[in-house]
């Protein structure tokens, strides 16, 4: 098993705490068991979100700039940031008692991983499976980068919404649909009215499409319109996708701004028109109207950040702050040229008017800005071949899968990811092709050809030729592209990378596939996909046979965690304890911002009025395992923690009692020699018996909650409460008698054992004390001691007597209730037990030993012995 790499964005959180607790319980389970045992630990490279963070660490510290420093001084950054951060989330994963092979820690950026994605890019590429074109990808304009399908958040909007955007000095208007008309060139009473959400993209408009049948329209086929912003004339084609009974019939056609426009654009060869830039402004190709010089009125933040710039605008600020001292035009912000655009239109009254209108907006996961679709040369990977193949075997074995998508980009445009290996040509002057940087006239299919086959380090990502190489014929020279692979590439290659692949290793002949993948229900797109397809892909089966997801954590609340929110736990703060003070000081040091702060310090002084009590690992580890995995959302709250610490000192001070009974000269029996004298003893080791048979059911299912289930009620209700009750009075008398010492020592030496894997740290502990068996080589640690196994413990269940003891919980339970409701606090009554049952009553009459049932069910400590009476099969009840 490998543990999902985390990222080294930050420190780790709740969330990972509760796969570390199921994880490492599995793991620790089955290493009791005598199975072979791999948990592999990493952690992944995170590349956007760690470029981020370290940008603004780099401006919080020093107010530097991602952009003064070459890309070689980020880097080095980064790898920085990394090892600080690496280190700390190594640190939570031992305090929360991870029982990883250290030995074998590997980060998806190391030289093991960058093997792995260069051979992983190249066989992709010869099978055909990756190609490079030039078409819409997600694009996140305060990001500067490409991002996936499952990076995008569709947002609802039932009407007109304003949002607070990276990179807009005011909030942006959405919701919203405006009516603009196209004239019917030639017919100067004509026009064709159109409905848009996004009038900034009016620009790249290069027709006007109607359904062939609306007869609204069939007089106007074949017919040019005139374009409301720049006079040119436009097509009106006719076109089946279009759905006439949605607003007025006809749509815009912008193939560089919109999927379905592109589809349509290529039906009819229309070339598309790109108007809006990376940056998130407008290009040249929308005229010098929309253009503006930074240094007199790009408002900001796109202009110069100021001396505190707000978090949220950080990153804009960052990317667009280069250009406040350039001498030439930038576009204005898309959304600030949208109000230019619709004023232009009400000027030329080609404005027909303006109503709130259900939409969906699409917004970066990441920076939360509106995603924009745009063109980009880039590097596609085919989806459904691979998804298919990939369905094919998980059928057969555990996993239903869907293939979402045709075709994924898995390029970033950010410097802190895994680089390419692949080989954009560069064509240097006087070689007939080019300027420095242009783009290739073949074909991007025939250049690759071209490239790869005649490239014979391609497998080393970090190659450059100079133009006097003669490898790749007719060209002058190439270099590494200089973009990036998406996070989620290598993280795909974990299962298999991580034990070393492409080299045929050991551990990857030994362990590959891995027996198990646990991991959150949240990334099964995000990781469990991926790791299916490429798996399947590159290795030719499974990279696991059985994945179990888990829960997220949610507060007492319901609450996601945030830490804008102010409830992101650490579970070093839970284990420790924190005073409400420091909780407050993490949160000045993060990078809220100011009305964002205030929210979550409000939020957290009334969550944790007085800080966060110390309850330890063993403690937050078995709160996390006992809520169902396969149930909603955990809504986890440090009350419920506290309660498992109390838990926690019971079963101490119940070994404590129990060494105390022992001595120093006891002699402990083997389990299998053990034969109970009486009732209570017999009684004792059953519901032993059961724990074992419930921990394993558990285990096997992998249904934690209801080991943890069975583990409470064993110690809790059933040792401590009932057991230990009941033989005080049999260890007070003397002699002694050895057989409650005997079962007490079984007790505790097997219910430590199977409490082990899920509290490791007090089980170790307790464990330790316990006496050993003479000529018995003991294990030297409760890790690698054998786990009780249900079948070695099966002859001591007794269902029979169990149910005939239940009857006597009953009575103890009423005689408490009758106390409470009576309010018998310093009287000292005598009660009596009837019962009709005929083998219960001769039971107690005729077994003197029953009698050490009585401590445990008087209603009090002062109370003297209740008497069990049989009932006359007729009669009068007695009162």
């Amino acid at each position: 098993m490998c543990i999902p790499p985390p990222n080294v964005t930050g420190s780790l959180h709740i969330g990972h705490a509760l796969t570390v607790a199921i994880q490492d319980a599995l793991v620790r389970w089955h290493r009791m068991r005598g199975d072979q045992v791999l948990w592999v630990p990493g952690t992944d490279h995170a590349g956007i979100a760690t470029q981020a963070v370290v940008e603004k660490q780099m401006w919080k510290e020093r107010g530097v700039r991602r952009h003064e420093l070459s890309r070689e001084d980020f880097l080095r950054e980064v790898w920085q940031w990394k090892e600080a951060k690496g280190g700390e989330i190594c640190e939570q994963l031992r305090a929360l008692g991870a029982s990883l092979d250290w030995d074998r820690e590997c980060f998806t950026m190391d030289a093991g991983s960058s093997v792995a994605v260069t051979e992983a890019f190249v066989r992709l590429y010869e099978a055909g499976l990756l190609y490079r074109n030039h078409q819409l990808v997600n694009w996140s304009c305060a990001l500067r980068s490409a991002i996936s399908d499952i990076e995008v958040e569709s947002r609802p909007l039932s009407g007109r919404t304003e949002l607070l955007l990276p990179g807009c000095p005011t909030p942006v208007s959405f919701g919203f649909l405006l009516s603009v008309a196209f004239p019917v060139d030639g017919e100067p009473d004509a026009e064709v009215v159109v409905g848009t959400t996004r009038p900034e993209t009016l620009p790249g408009d290069v027709a006007v499409a109607v359904h062939p049948e609306d007869s609204r329209y069939t007089h106007l086929h074949g017919h040019w319109l005139r374009h409301p912003l720049t006079g040119q004339l436009l097509p009106l084609i006719t076109d089946s996708a279009v759905q006439p009974h949605v607003g007025t019939g006809a749509v815009k056609v912008t193939p560089a701004h919109s999927p379905a426009d592109a589809e349509m654009g290529a039906r009819h060869g229309l070339s598309p028109l790109s108007v809006i830039a990376e940056d998130g402004t407008m290009t040249s190709l929308c005229g010098d109207w929309l253009q503006v010089v930074p240094d007199s009125v790009l408002p900001h933040p796109l202009g110069a950040p100021s001396s505190s710039p707000s978090p949220s605008h950080f990153l804009v600020s960052l990317e667009a702050s280069h250009f406040h001292h350039c001498h030439f035009p930038q576009g204005l912000h898309r959304f600030v040229a949208r109000e230019k655009i619709m004023s232009a239109l009400r000027e030329r009254g080609l404005f027909r008017g303006l109503r709130e209108h259900p939409m969906v907006l699409r917004l970066c996961s990441r920076s939360g800005d509106v995603v924009e679709y745009l063109l980009k040369s880039q590097w596609f990977v085919r989806c459904r071949e691979m998804g298919d193949r990939a369905a094919k075997e998980a059928r057969k074995s555990f996993l239903s899968f869907k293939t979402t998508s045709e075709a994924t980009c898995p390029i970033r445009e950010a410097h802190v990811q895994e680089g390419k290996p692949c080989l954009k040509p560069l064509f240097p002057p006087g070689c007939g092709v080019g300027g420095p940087g242009a783009e290739p006239l073949l074909p991007p299919e025939e250049l690759a050809a071209l490239v790869f086959p005649h490239w014979g380090l391609v497998y080393l990502p970090a190659i450059v030729v100079g133009p006097s190489d003669s490898s790749l014929p007719g060209h002058g020279g190439a270099c590494k592209d200089p973009d990036v692979l998406d996070t989620w590439f290598s993280s795909a290659l974990f299962p298999f990378s991580a034990l070393g692949w492409p080299q045929k290793t050991p551990d990857l002949a030994r362990f590959y596939p891995l027996s198990l993948l646990e991991t959150g229900n949240d990334l099964l797109l995000f990781w469990v996909g991926r790791m299916i397809m490429l798996g399947t892909q590159l290795t030719g089966q499974l990279p696991f046979s059985k994945v179990l997801l888990h829960s997220m954590v949610r507060d007492r609340q319901g609450r996601k965690m945030s830490k804008s929110l102010g409830n992101v736990l650490d579970p070093r703060d839970i284990i420790s304890g924190v005073e409400l003070q420091e909780l407050q000081a993490k949160l000045r040091d993060g990078s809220l911002d100011p009305s964002e702060l205030a929210i979550a310090a409000a939020a957290q002084k009334k969550d944790f009025p007085h800080g966060i009590p110390e309850c330890g690992t063993d403690a937050l580890r078995f709160t996390l395992c006992s809520h169902g995995v396969l149930g909603g959302d955990l809504h986890l709250s440090v009350s419920e923690v506290l309660s498992c610490r109390h838990f926690c000192n019971k079963i101490w001070n119940a070994l404590r009692f129990i060494l105390k009974v022992l001595g120093e000269k006891f002699v402990p029996q083997p389990a299998e020699e053990l034969s109970p004298s009486c009732p209570v003893d017999a009684w004792i080791l059953s519901r032993l018996a059961l724990a074992a048979w419930e921990c394993e059911r558990g285990f096997l299912t992998r249904e934690l909650s209801l080991v943890t289930h069975a583990l409470h009620h064993f110690w809790l209700h059933s040792l401590c409460d009932v057991y230990l009750e009941a033989v005080k009075p049999v260890l007070s008398r003397s002699p002694r008698s050895s057989g409650p010492s005997q079962v007490l020592f079984s007790c505790a030496d097997l219910g430590l054992r199977l409490l082990a894997p899920l509290m490791p740290f007090l089980a170790e502990e307790l464990w330790q004390r316990l006496p050993q068996r003479p000529g018995c080589t003991a294990a030297p640690s409760i890790t690698i001691a054998p786990y009780p196994s249900a079948h070695s413990l099966e002859h001591w269940r007794q269902p029979e007597l169990e149910q005939r003891f239940s009857r006597v919980q009953e009575a103890a339970q009423t005689l408490r209730a009758l106390r409470a409701t009576y309010q018998l606090t310093t009287a000292r009554p005598r009660g009596e037990c009837c019962c009709r049952a005929p083998s219960l009553g001769s039971r107690a009459s005729s077994s003197p030993s029953w009698s050490l049932w009585a401590p445990w069910a008087t209603v009090g400590p002062w109370a003297s012995y209740p008497q069990v009476q049989q009932l006359p099969p007729a009669g009068p009840r007695p009162h």
